[in-house]
């Protein structure tokens, strides 16, 4: 990835910050983009900010560029553009992680008794975010070819698993823009897909279940259950993100939606614990066949 210009939205944290990380890792130029920084907030009300997420960048050997930016706002994502290509002239690689969709999911309520407000403000956030940053920047990746735009969403397929409409419209929009970017790209010499991690283990799931990184095994016997011991942190599926877009046959994944443990055993890549969680398999074996989760021994699925 050296001489790589890559452009990350969503990076603040979760698992726009480790893609951002693994990628500058392999040398690349970073730019980390997103609404939190050290002096602004934003409405999720988190901690983690763009310049954490840059200076980790750096530590790991690439060179991380902080730019607020929301991609609500046509405007700031204009500026974002005209700022990447004075410095850099196009971009390498697209990563699309926006979603600032949690304050507004409903998970408990069917749809019609939930708020329309939350609803709508969700959809706006995760998908009419996307066709704006694709918009604008498309045109800096198409001008070098080779180059990848990587959505990121949640599950593999369409399947329903009743996580309300909101939210599975919102990520079944972002396996479609994966789809039509695989065909609309293949003819410009670059390549469109989406990939999505298993149970993440991200920072805001870890703080919801009242444990850290270092004691996470504890929340499997308590509010995590026994799914959490197939959890995975986003450095699992930004680790698999690293490896394809240095493949010189990344094309043959082109417009398909490729999960943490698909490039897992693509790659042979490992979680920063050395584990190979294989959420796809467990629910596949467990949950689809009807098992308790509760009563099957999760070593094998890691």
């Amino acid at each position: 990835m050296t001489a790589k210009t890559v452009l990350v939205t969503g990076a603040t944290r979760g698992c726009g910050r480790a893609i951002a990380v693994e990628l500058g890792r392999g040398g690349a130029t970073v730019y980390v983009t997103g609404r939190t920084t050290r002096g602004s907030s934003s409405p999720m009300k988190r901690s983690e900010t763009i310049e954490e997420t840059a200076e980790l960048v750096d530590a790991a050997g690439g060179r991380g560029v902080p730019v607020r930016c929301d991609f609500t706002s046509v405007a700031d994502v204009d500026a974002l553009r005209e700022r990447v290509e004075a410095e850099s002239g196009g971009l390498d690689v697209l990563v699309d992680d926006v979603w600032g969709g949690d304050p507004f999911v409903d998970f408990e309520r069917p749809y019609w008794e939930s708020s329309l407000d939350d609803a709508l403000t969700l959809v706006h956030n995760a998908l009419d975010t996307h066709l704006i940053a694709l918009h604008r920047l498309l045109p800096l990746v198409v001008r070098r070819p080779g180059g990848f735009v990587i959505e990121v969403t949640d599950g593999d397929d369409d399947e329903y698993v009743g996580a309300g409409i909101p939210y599975y419209l919102a990520k079944c929009g972002v396996r479609a823009l994966g789809r039509a970017l695989g065909a609309e790209l293949a003819g410009r010499g670059c390549v469109g897909l989406s990939v999505t991690p298993g149970f993440l283990r991200s920072e805001a799931m870890l703080d919801l279940f009242g444990v850290a990184e270092p004691n996470w095994r504890d929340a499997v016997t308590g509010a995590g259950g026994p799914d959490f011991a197939i959890s995975e942190t986003p450095y699992y599926l930004a680790r698999g993100v690293a490896a394809l877009v240095t493949d010189p046959g990344a094309a043959r994944f082109a417009g398909r939606t490729i999960a943490s443990w698909t490039l897992m055993h693509e790659y042979g890549v490992t979680d920063v614990d050395g584990t190979r969680p294989d959420w796809g398999r467990w629910y596949a074996e467990v949950h689809k066949a009807g098992r308790n989760p509760a009563e099957v021994d999760p070593a094998p699925y890691r």
